[in-house]
C-alpha cells in the first residue's frame, strides 16, 4: 500500500466526497498525509461552479506538474465538477494527470492503483464506499440526501456535471446517520443542491399517498438518540412547501437555519438566469420562514454582473438586501461556465471592473447589517455546539469554538478538560461583530463594560 493526500475546494458536497474517498482509502490499508511532498497518490477535488475556484485546481495541477516530475511514480487523479463527461480538453492541458473521474467516480478515481474491491476483506453488502468513516470523531458531519439539480440555471455548470436530481432512500441516510452519533457527532447537516426537493425523485410510499419529502426524512432521524440538532443545506424557494417548513418548525431539533439563495433582486435578471421565481414570491417565502421561526438565521447567495445587469438591476438587489437583512451574503461576481446556457447565449456584457465595484458595496452594505443583526445578541445566552477547541493564551483555559442553532459563530474559553466537541453549552454573549461572537460560560460574571462595539 502506500499513502494519500487528497486537495478539496468547492462546496460541503465536495466535502462529504472527499471524507467518502478517504474513509475508503483508509480502509483498503492506504495512510493519508497532510503532505503531498509525501504521498504516492494525490487526488483533487475540484469545483467549476466559480472562476475562482477553478484557478486554484489550475494552480494546484501546475505544482503537482513539479512534483511528478521529480517522482514519476507519483500518481494523480482529479475529479469533481471540473471534470465533465468528456475531458479530452483536460488530458491534453494536464498529460501528467493519471486519471479524471466525474463527481463521485470513486472507481475510477482509484483505478491508477489497480486495487479489487471485491473479496472478502473489502465485502461492504454490495457497496464497497463507506458512508461512514471510522477515523474522525468530530462532533459534525455532513451527509449528501439528494445528489444532482434538474434546476438547469443558465449560469450553473452542476447539473451538467453531478446529473439530474437522485435521492437516497430514508432507511440507507437513517443507517448511516446513526453510525455517525455512535462515533461522537451531534449535528449533522443534510446535503443537497436543491435539499427541499428530496423525494421528488422517487414513486409514491404507498398507493394513495404522494412520494415522501424532507420533512418525512427529517421526522425519521428525529428518532435517532444523541444526535442534537439536524441542519438542510441547499434550500431553492419552489420546492420549499407550506408542508415542509410547517413540519420543520415543529420538530426541535430541527434548526432554525436556513441557506436560501436569490441571486438577484430584480425579476428579469432572474428569468434570464431561468431561476424559476420571482422577487415576489422569493419574499414570500422568507416572510413564511420567519412567521414560522420568529428566531431563524437566514443566508443568501448573490450573482453580481450577470451578462446585462444594469445599475438599475443592481440597485434592486442591494434594495432588497436592505429590505430582508439577511445574516449572511455569499457575493460572487459572475464568471463565465463553459457548456452552460449563459456561456452559448448570453454574452458577459458587464465589465470586470463594474463587476469588481458591484461586489464590494454588497460586501460593504452586507458588513452594516450583520454587525447590527448581531448588536442585538450582546448579553443574551445561547446554546452553543462545540466543534473544536484548542490551547489559549491563558495556560489553564482552552478556546472553545461552536456555532448557536442559527448558524452564529461563537468563540469563548473554558477551563482546560471541562468541555469537548459535541457538547452543548450555554454561552453569554459578550462581545458581537459581523462574523462572529465572542461570550463566555453562562456561570461566569456580566462584564460592566459593554461588549458590542466590535
Amino acid at each position: 500500500m502506500g499513502t494519500f493526500h487528497i486537495w478539496t475546494v468547492g462546496c460541503q458536497v465536495n466535502t462529504a466526497d472527499s471524507a467518502k474517498l478517504r474513509a475508503g482509502l483508509r480502509r483498503l490499508g492506504w495512510d493519508a498525509t497532510d503532505r503531498p511532498n509525501d504521498a504516492d497518490f494525490v487526488v483533487l477535488n475540484t469545483c467549476a461552479v466559480r472562476q475562482h475556484a477553478e484557478d486554484k485546481a489550475e494552480q494546484k495541477l501546475g505544482w503537482l506538474k513539479h512534483l511528478k516530475r521529480d517522482n514519476p511514480d507519483l500518481k494523480i487523479a482529479v475529479m469533481g465538477c471540473m471534470v465533465g463527461p468528456t475531458h479530452d480538453e483536460l488530458a491534453r492541458r494536464f498529460p501528467y494527470v493519471d486519471v479524471f473521474a466525474q463527481p463521485q467516480a470513486f472507481d475510477d478515481v482509484i483505478s491508477v492503483l489497480d486495487i479489487a474491491l471485491s473479496g472478502p476483506d473489502h465485502d461492504l453488502g454490495g457497496e464497497f464506499w463507506p458512508t461512514v468513516f471510522p477515523d474522525e470523531t468530530r462532533a459534525t458531519a455532513y451527509v449528501p440526501v439528494i445528489e444532482g439539480c434538474d434546476k438547469f440555471c443558465t449560469y450553473c455548470i452542476v447539473p451538467l456535471r453531478r446529473g439530474r436530481e437522485r435521492s437516497r432512500p430514508i432507511a440507507e441516510i437513517k443507517r448511516e446517520i446513526e453510525a455517525h452519533v455512535q462515533r461522537g457527532v451531534r449535528e449533522v447537516t443534510l446535503l443537497g443542491q436543491t435539499v427541499e426537493a428530496y423525494g421528488k425523485d422517487q414513486p409514491p410510499v404507498a398507493l394513495d399517498t404522494d412520494h415522501a419529502d424532507l420533512f418525512d426524512l427529517m421526522s425519521a432521524l428525529h428518532e435517532i438518540d444523541d444526535l442534537s440538532r439536524i441542519r438542510q443545506l441547499t434550500s431553492y424557494p419552489p420546492d420549499m412547501t407550506d408542508r415542509i417548513l410547517q413540519g420543520m418548525a415543529q420538530l426541535p431539533r430541527v434548526c432554525e437555519s436556513f441557506s436560501l439563495p436569490v441571486q438577484s433582486g430584480d425579476d428579469e435578471i432572474l428569468t434570464a438566469m431561468r431561476r424559476g421565481y420571482t422577487v415576489r414570491e422569493f419574499v414570500e417565502r422568507v416572510e413564511k420562514v420567519r412567521s414560522l421561526m420568529p428566531e431563524v438565521g437566514i443566508s443568501t447567495d448573490l450573482i453580481v454582473g450577470f451578462p446585462g445587469e444594469t445599475e438599475e438591476q443592481f440597485r434592486k438587489s442591494c434594495t432588497l438586501l436592505e429590505q430582508l437583512r439577511f445574516d449572511k451574503v455569499h457575493v460572487a461576481a459572475y464568471s463565465t461556465r463553459p457548456g452552460t446556457y449563459a456561456a452559448r447565449r448570453q454574452p458577459d456584457e458587464v465589465p470586470q471592473e463594474v463587476k469588481a465595484e458591484r461586489l464590494h458595496a454588497i460586501e460593504d452594505l452586507q458588513r452594516t447589517v450583520a454587525f447590527e443583526i448581531n448588536r442585538e445578541l450582546w448579553g443574551r445566552t445561547l446554546s452553543v455546539l462545540i466543534e473544536d477547541q484548542k490551547p489559549s493564551p491563558e495556560d489553564a483555559c482552552v478556546r472553545v469554538t461552536g456555532r448557536t442553532r442559527t448558524a452564529k459563530l461563537v468563540h469563548f474559553d473554558a477551563p482546560a478538560g471541562a468541555l469537548a466537541p459535541g457538547q452543548t453549552v450555554e454561552v453569554r454573549i459578550t462581545q458581537t461583530g459581523p462574523w462572529s461572537l465572542q461570550g463566555e460560560l453562562a456561570h461566569a460574571p456580566l462584564p460592566a463594560a459593554a461588549g458590542a462595539a466590535q
